[in-house]
């Protein structure tokens, strides 16, 4: 097991996964307080990095595209103090943090954890019921219905209809834009049959952010939202259709799990006796894992 803890938080590695638990010391942003302990399964990542610098470090962790509902639903664009995925060191403890990193870097070597994009979430997402209050109203999730609430900085157009209730069902894409500069940020629903190219400041279903204090919350409104959607990846995916010749038939016996973990276990044997050069084991085992 390999731990580090900081005021900022504490991380620990397990062997199969990594435990974020933020610090309780004021500069831990309300973000991370609210969003609490992480877990992290190895399988979900696709990297991790040590940076150090004159007063202090940064251990960040990368995850593979389409495994956490959270980034998904954020763009990536949670700014440092929010991101749940760094952690500041102390330089007395820099080599902590390398020790943590070397750990992380040689389970994902023996497990042979690929970097590529997943099509199915990894993490859970955030606990719900949720509510969040900020910018022009307040957002609930309940797992099942999402409801917008106005206050009184909210336009009367939009206002006018009341409070909003959206099924999950109805839910086609969720967004989350944190203010920039000049520009406004929002929390937006997609909604089925309801196309609409009005300002979030005028859509019934978004809530406008003003950069403040709170806005980065709605972030988890968005990333539970997200996490109960079908996965961007698999959404295209067509289902067998045994009726339908067009349709690719089920793989034979040989390419079922248990067969494709053996040939990997070839591979490596070919790899490690010099048969296979270092690209075509890459190349090789690539092709195996997108069929498992």
């Amino acid at each position: 097991m390999a731990e580090i803890i900081q005021k900022d938080g504490t991380w620990v590695f397990d062997g199969d996964a990594l435990r974020l638990t933020p610090g309780r010391d004021k500069n831990v942003s309300l973000f991370r307080k609210t969003l609490g302990e992480l877990v992290v399964p190895l399988g979900a990542l696709a990297g991790i990095s040590f940076e150090q610098g004159k007063k202090a470090g940064r251990l960040r962790l990368r995850l593979r595209d389409g495994a956490d509902p959270l980034l998904l639903a954020s763009g990536g664009r949670l700014t440092e103090p929010h991101d749940p995925y760094q952690l500041i060191v102390e330089s007395d403890r820099y080599g902590v943090a390398e020790y943590f990193t070397d750990e992380v870097r040689n389970a994902l070597l023996l497990d042979q954890v690929p970097p590529d994009p997943v099509d199915a979430y990894l993490l859970p997402g955030p606990s719900v019921p949720l509510s969040v209050s900020a910018g022009d109203g307040t957002a609930s999730f309940d797992g099942e219905r999402i409801r917008l609430e106005w206050n009184w900085k909210t336009e009367d157009a939009k206002a006018a209809a009341g409070a909003r209730v959206i099924g999950l069902t109805d839910v086609t894409a969720v967004e989350w834009h944190p203010a920039v500069g000049l520009e406004n940020g929002h929390l937006r629903f997609t909604v089925r049959n309801a196309p609409t190219k009005a300002p979030p400041k005028y859509d019934p279903n978004a809530v406008e952010l003003w950069g403040f204090k709170k806005d980065p919350l709605m972030a988890l409104v968005a990333a539970a939202v997200q996490a109960r959607l079908p996965h961007p990846a698999a959404a295209d995916v067509r289902r067998p259709d045994p009726e339908d010749s067009r349709t690719p038939l089920p793989a034979a016996a040989e390419d079922d799990h248990d067969a494709l973990l053996r040939r990997l276990r070839e591979l490596g044997e070919l790899h490690r006796t010099c048969v296979l050069t270092d690209e075509e084991f890459t190349l090789a085992k690539q092709a195996i894992l997108k069929r498992m």
